[in-house]
């Protein structure tokens, strides 16, 4: 798929397994578990994934539990307020503020920030539409400092 603003094709990512990974040791519940366990430490549900892959040699746990980490974490009520995705972005927005902040003539910065906060609000849209976020959420560039500041 294009990029809406670079006029660039996307890079392609990583290809899962194409059979079960079948080397796994691991059972259903000590992978729910270790997903517990990664949460607790703060991670987010794509480092979790990572940590997993990278650490622990568990290529997919949808393969292996049959539940993706999100519905797992939310099983446990370890599921942010937030999506991860749109919190990333919200991440991006602040640190950008605060370099614009300094920075009052960056031009190239401040289109970015624009852009950036298109994203967002698309990708808000998307969330109350699939009723991820509550209807009445807007996004506020201080409410977005307090929500990073936070953790969510």
């Amino acid at each position: 798929m294009a990029r809406m603003y670079a006029r660039k094709k996307g890079k392609s990512g990583s290809k899962k397994p194409l059979v079960k990974a079948t080397w796994v040791e691991y059972k259903a519940e000590e992978v729910e578990h270790l997903v517990v366990k990664l949460a607790k430490e703060g991670n987010p549900p794509a480092k979790i994934g990572l940590i997993l892959r990278d650490a622990y040699g568990i290529p997919s746990v949808r393969d292996i539990t049959g539940k993706k980490i999100q519905k797992i974490l939310k099983e446990h009520g370890m599921l942010g307020n937030i999506p991860e995705d749109l919190f990333n972005l919200l991440k991006r927005a602040v640190r950008l503020r605060e370099h614009l902040e300094v920075h009052k003539k960056d031009k190239h910065s401040r289109r970015g920030l624009e852009l950036l906060e298109s994203k967002i609000r698309r990708l808000a849209k998307y969330y109350i539409r699939k009723r991820r976020l509550p209807k009445d959420w807007k996004y506020d560039p201080e409410k977005a400092k307090l929500w990073v500041q936070t953790g969510g």
